[in-house]
């Protein structure tokens, strides 16, 4: 179940046990954002959010209420005689959520309504629409989107589509703590999870893993005798690599770093397969470009996987 979703199957769906295909499209309490805003350019922003309701033939005191609320909520009032072609692309956002409040539907859905945005508005719409959802907790909204930021900090719960499938279903620190799989593990976080190629050496509670590269590298994932020899990759978020001061997992000459600031990015030396490990240590660290640096993880942090599937699920 989705976010008050009961059943989402072949096209046949319901909403608090209504059978949706029985009810006209006009009634079913949902309404869409669009990613291309999809105002009217002749009408003003007031007649834009109040256009569904003139047509569902309110009151003129029903739509006003509506509508002045919804401006209220979104920050719109300033602007609600003004044509879109007199605001911004954050404010024209606003208008289109806004143009879905009045409605007071049942389910919101989003499609990628930040995505027309440049960096800085979309980081300001998304607290916008983090805070409506905090204004409106009966409500529910299903929003899609690509980028992972978005979802981790806007979600409650995450569905990941991959391959005309389902990968994992879950919060946002579920899946970026306990991924199930190697699409996952990769799409949730930034920069994505390394990921390295080795056997199984010792099992048990702690597992060891020779890896391919030389290193050797302990998880927290439990493993069965059986497993002894077993091929896997492991998985190690950059911001969970620390510099080695014993076995270390990996070891690497420093093509290029990032100082963002608080921390600075490291990007190794591509290896024989195209692969490239990235870490991201704590402080402006540019002396370490060109240098030969070893990486180690807290077997905590360390995921395990076999032919893509996550072993701590098996």
């Amino acid at each position: 179940m989705i976010a008050g979703l009961e059943r989402i199957t072949g096209g046949d769906f319901s909403i608090d046990g209504v059978r949706m295909n029985d009810v006209p499209p006009a009634q079913r309490g949902i309404a869409m954002v669009f990613q291309s805003y999809a105002l009217y350019p002749h009408m003003t922003v007031r007649d834009n959010m109040s256009f569904a309701l003139k047509i569902a033939k309110k009151s003129p005191q029903e739509i006003a209420a509506a509508v002045d609320k919804a401006a209220k909520i979104l920050q719109l009032t300033p602007y609600l005689d003004r044509l879109p072609k007199a605001l911004s692309g954050g404010q024209r956002q606003r208008v289109a959520i806004g143009r879905s409040i009045v409605r007071d539907p049942k389910v919101y859905l989003f499609d990628e309504p930040l995505s027309n945005l440049d960096a800085a508005l979309r980081v300001a719409t998304r607290i916008e629409i983090a805070q409506l959802k905090e204004a409106m907790p009966n409500s529910t909204m299903i929003y899609v989107t690509h980028d992972q930021v978005e979802a981790m900090t806007l979600a409650s719960r995450i569905v990941v589509l991959a391959g005309g499938g389902i990968s994992q279903v879950g919060s946002p620190l579920e899946l970026y703590e306990r991924p199930e799989n190697e699409f996952v593990a990769q799409f949730i976080g930034s920069p994505a999870m390394n990921l390295m190629e080795g056997e199984v050496s010792g099992t048990g509670a702690i597992t060891t893993i020779k890896l391919k590269n030389g290193g050797i590298a302990h998880s927290a994932v439990p493993t069965q005798p059986a497993d002894q020899g077993m091929k896997v990759k492991i998985g190690v978020r950059p911001e969970d690599l620390i510099e080695a001061t014993g076995d270390s997992l990996y070891t690497g000459e420093v093509e290029i770093t990032e100082a963002l600031g608080e921390v600075t990015l490291l990007y190794f030396k591509k290896t024989g397969d195209g692969a490239q490990v990235v870490g991201k240590l704590p402080g402006i660290r540019p002396e370490l470009r060109y240098n030969t640096v070893r990486l180690s993880a807290d077997p905590k942090k360390v995921h395990l996987f076999a032919n893509g599937k996550s072993l701590l699920y098996r």
